[in-house]
């Protein structure tokens, strides 16, 4: 503001920076404030790739985040259904009874268009030419679109889903109690061979663990039982 082309501030009017600012202030209520470098601030757009560039970063941890849920969620027979996600948009075209997460894909596609718009932002900010760039209005209309975007898709998300979503205690309950992979902390107690046979046989026979540990009297029933317990190993008693 008050810059002109390239940063020299010519041909503008005294203290034409600090009164216009200030009108700015007032109208918008924000706190406005003249860069400190007004060379820097015509030519260099880092400020708004900087800003686009973090909430790139917090749409790939919340893709991840939808991802991981809509995965958790999955079912009711089939897939993992260890979550239940609220269902906001229940019913299909072509099949009956079926809930989609929508919330959780509506968030997808919201990081999407971020991260869209901050590549739209990365090539406009490397397309300025010695101490001018041009394509600040891209700039700006895809900084305050994302902006936008990441806050209503953010308050939506958690008020439609994520404040509703509740555990399938007894789908978790079969699915540690089924899990291979508790074979894991016998290991360090008979030793890595026996530990892979118990594994092996309890798939073959698609058994649990400690089934088979009983079954092969592999240790006393007592310890097994203390060992091979689910939140015991994962330390939420603590």
């Amino acid at each position: 503001m008050g810059g002109t082309a390239v940063g020299t501030g010519l041909n503008t009017p005294e203290d034409f920076s600090r009164i216009a600012i200030k009108e700015m202030k007032v109208i918008t209520g924000q706190d406005f404030r003249l860069a400190h470098n007004l060379f820097e601030a015509t030519q260099s757009a880092e400020a708004i790739l900087g800003a686009s560039a973090a909430m790139r970063g917090i749409a790939v941890s919340l893709i991840k985040i939808a991802n991981d849920l809509r995965l958790l969620s999955s079912g009711p027979r089939t897939g993992i259904g260890e979550i239940n996600l609220p269902a906001v948009q229940p019913g299909s075209s072509i099949m009956p009874g079926k809930v989609n997460p929508v919330m959780a894909e509506m968030l997808n596609m919201a990081c999407f268009q971020i991260i869209g718009n901050d590549t739209a932002i990365t090539m406009a900010a490397q397309g300025g030419q010695f101490e001018l760039n041009v394509f600040t209005p891209i700039l700006a209309y895809d900084l305050l679109s994302s902006i936008e975007i990441l806050t209503g898709a953010s308050i939506s998300f958690t008020e439609k889903c994520l404040r509703g979503i509740a555990a399938n205690r007894e789908r978790c309950e079969e699915l540690s109690k089924q899990s291979l992979a508790l074979v894991t902390i016998l290991a360090t107690s008979i030793g890595y061979e026996k530990a892979a046979e118990i594994a092996y046989t309890a798939h073959r026979k698609n058994r649990s663990i400690i089934e088979i540990v009983k079954e092969m009297d592999i240790m006393d029933e007592k310890k097994a039982e203390e060992l091979l317990d689910p939140i015991s190993m994962t330390g939420v008693r603590k």
